[in-house]
């Protein structure tokens, strides 16, 4: 499959945007460190949040031993890597539920056809991870995106893409359950992939 870039009516002509070769290339000539923690995010380089902190640490690992045991080696569950949205975004999602075969993923990052889920942690990125990642995801077409407020101990349910974003937002509490689109006989207790509250 090829990627396809994003049509030239969408993009601002009075702002230079990088494409992912122009994004791989400044790496491999030293212009982005090896130790930078970056994404390219529709033409734009971003810093991700840096340290990471335990909450958020701990919540990505809890979101992956929960789809482990409920999914098993029906998906691939892949965690801060990156996945090809177009020739302009290849974002590092925090969690990407993807078709299984690891070799699928030997020559190219997963494109949008071959992601089930996303899911981002925010704690210091909720406004991000819910605009800006929202409306790129959407689209692309992913059409299951979550959004778990580690400090509000909310999930933001996205669904329903269009090229303006989704359509569908809902938000639920720590108490609530959610199901992923393709697997909706799974069920999910919010609480169950957040950090427990100190005491």
């Amino acid at each position: 499959m090829s990627v396809v870039s994003r049509q030239s009516t969408q993009l601002d002509p009075s702002v230079r945007l990088w494409t992912v070769e122009e994004y791989y290339r400044m790496a491999e000539v030293g212009i982005l460190q090896p130790d930078e923690r970056v994404e390219l995010i529709a033409g734009k380089i971003y810093q991700k949040m840096s340290p990471q902190g335990t909450p958020h640490a701990v919540t990505i690992t809890l979101v992956r031993r929960v789809f482990a045991q409920g999914l098993g080696e029906t998906v691939l569950i892949r965690t801060q890597l990156p996945i090809r949205l177009n020739n302009y975004s290849e974002p590092e999602p925090d969690v990407a539920v993807v078709i299984p075969d690891e070799l699928r993923y030997v020559a190219h990052h997963p494109y949008p056809e071959d992601i089930l889920l996303l899911i981002e942690v925010a704690d210091k990125t909720l406004k991000r991870d819910c605009q800006l990642k929202a409306k790129e995801y959407a689209n692309s077409g992913i059409k299951d995106y979550w959004v778990l407020d580690v400090n509000k101990r909310q999930l933001y349910l996205f669904r329903d893409p269009t090229e303006e974003g989704y359509s569908s937002q809902v938000i639920l509490s720590e108490d609530e359950e959610a199901s992923p689109l393709d697997f909706s006989e799974m069920r999910i207790r919010v609480r169950d992939i957040l950090p427990p509250i100190s005491v």
